[in-house]
């Protein structure tokens, strides 16, 4: 007998409706899979037989063929062990037949039968949604991911029985009900609080320019500066996600596997700090089938490089790409897959090998040949992507000794908040504007207009630093968040003069 069973695989962060088309026949007993299966699920027969037995089902001692279609699409990973299970129950007549059309199966099957989470269901419920499925059969792990697409009916299952009873007595199930705007309302941030930070007034005002206007940021200074600490303190003073946002983080983190043990929606904006170790491939993505990277994982947060210049300087050179246009392309031999990659990058480094060039107290040690080759690590199209370069310099002893007396995080979110939406209302009809980071040329032209006087000044920066076109651009966004933490409608000099000031490298060079 033939069955048809409908399941879904990955393509980057999109899903693919695929069938499982399951023959029983006559002949010498023997389980064969085709339609360019991997590894995890060719051994998936062994999986689903065992599963089968132990879970009180018969196992047809018959030939089974398994076509998964279309046959031109690679298929991997333990998501097929369900449905290639509950086509062998229905080929075989041991489960009702009546809904297999209407429901979506996802899964990997223990050998005693029961069901573990797999990651990308949340993508997939979402493809189901729109081609029709009105059911989505998944793991009790995963239910509540899954749970959050609405217009689709979600059934989290515990073992194999479950799934066979749901599909014989679909009367006695109920779907899964998760209310993620709620869950979204109710969740609290646990970021590092910038109460914590003493002094750095210089830095701390950066930080908030950043988190204002989505900013490129960069920390420069000796160790125990407080650079990381400022750095981490970023995510408390960006604004919550909303609903939108939260559906596109939690997207990417469902397709990387990292919402399998977690909750139904990431609520918070991811911080990513990889080492400085790491490869190219696992910041913008790869592998033989590409998952998202450090980067894409980042998408909607922060990505915190620190010790920028102990990266190799090839790896940093693959962030120029998203850092200009907001995602990422991997191309491979077999697909090519797009990642989002809208992430503000926060950076710290020494000024130096040592860590003490400038500093007033610890004499530096290393060479200007040493410096230079330091620094050189660094390309200058890398440097004019980001918008704030910052001089963390040593703290002063009373500040160190000292009861931090400063802002706390929520003071500065809510001027960050009144800044972003000046700025929401200024691209209310720019869709791919979120926050001035994004101004295209257009956009600069339009709303960061200058007067004799201040253009004169920014003509005698870029003379005197040699800045380039990007950087100048810079400039202007940033003074153009500037004008909206001050409430300003209009740029003036003082906004530009302090946009220059966040320049540091270009002025030590």
């Amino acid at each position: 007998m033939l069955a048809r069973v409908w399941s879904a695989a990955l393509v980057g962060i999109d899903a693919v409706k695929v069938g499982v088309e399951v023959d029983v026949s006559g002949g010498l007993p023997a389980m064969v899979v085709v339609g360019l299966p991997d590894t995890a699920v060719q051994e998936s027969r062994e999986r689903v037989k065992a599963a089968l037995k132990n879970a009180g089902f018969a196992f047809p001692m018959r030939k089974i063929a398994i076509n998964l279609t279309p046959a031109d699409l690679r298929k991997e990973g333990p998501i097929f062990d369900l449905p290639i299970g509950i086509g062998i129950l229905a080929a075989s007549e041991q489960v009702s037949t009546e809904l297999l059309g209407d429901f979506l199966f996802l899964g990997e099957m223990s050998l005693d039968g029961s069901l573990r989470a797999v990651r990308g269901v949340l993508p997939i419920a979402a493809a189901a949604r729109d081609l029709g499925i009105t059911g989505l059969v998944v793991p009790q792990g995963n239910a509540r991911e899954a749970g959050i697409v609405e217009g689709i009916h979600v059934y989290g299952c515990d073992r194999l029985a479950d799934v066979v009873d749901l599909l014989n007595h679909p009367q006695s199930h109920q779907p899964v009900v998760v209310d993620p705007r709620q869950e979204l309302k109710c969740s609290s941030s646990n970021a590092p609080d910038l109460r914590d930070v003493k002094g750095q007034a210089h830095a701390r005002r950066a930080l908030e320019i950043a988190a204002a206007g989505g900013h490129n940021l960069i920390f420069v200074g000796p160790p125990g500066s407080g650079k990381t600490m400022l750095a981490r303190r970023l995510p408390g003073i960006l604004p919550p996600l909303n609903f939108p946002e939260a559906l596109e983080v939690t997207q990417v983190h469902s397709v990387a596997g990292l919402l399998k043990e977690r909750g139904a929606l990431v609520t918070q904006r991811p911080f990513r700090s990889p080492h400085h170790s790491a490869s190219g491939p696992s910041l913008v993505g790869g592998g033989t089938y590409p998952k998202p990277g450090e980067i894409s994982l980042a998408h909607r947060g922060v990505l915190f490089l620190d010790e920028l210049t102990e990266f190799k300087r090839d790896v940093l050179e693959f962030l120029r790409q998203p850092l200009e246009d907001g995602y990422v392309t991997v191309s491979r031999t077999r697909q090519s897959v797009c990642f989002p990659a809208q992430f503000t990058l926060v950076a710290s480094t020494n000024p130096c090998p040592c860590g003490y060039y400038g500093d007033p107290i610890q004499a530096c040690t290393c060479s200007p040949r040493k410096r230079e080759q330091y620094w050189a690590r660094l390309s200058g199209p890398l440097m004019d992507r980001i918008d704030l370069q910052v001089v963390v310099a040593r703290l002063k002893p009373e500040e160190i000794t000292g009861q931090p007396l400063e802002e706390s995080s929520q003071t500065v979110l809510k001027r960050v908040l009144a800044a972003r939406d000046r700025a929401r209302e200024r691209f209310a009809e720019e869709s791919r504007v979120k926050c001035n980071a994004d101004m295209q040329s257009q956009h600069l032209r339009q709303w960061c207009q200058l007067d004799s006087d201040t253009q004169t000044l920014l003509e005698g920066a870029i003379r005197k630093l040699g800045l380039s076109a990007r950087a100048t651009d810079r400039i202007l966004k940033v003074a153009r968040t500037i004008a909206d933490l001050q409430g300003t409608e209009h740029l003036q000099t003082q906004h530009v003069a302090e946009a220059i000031q966040y320049r540091s490298l270009d002025r030590m060079q």
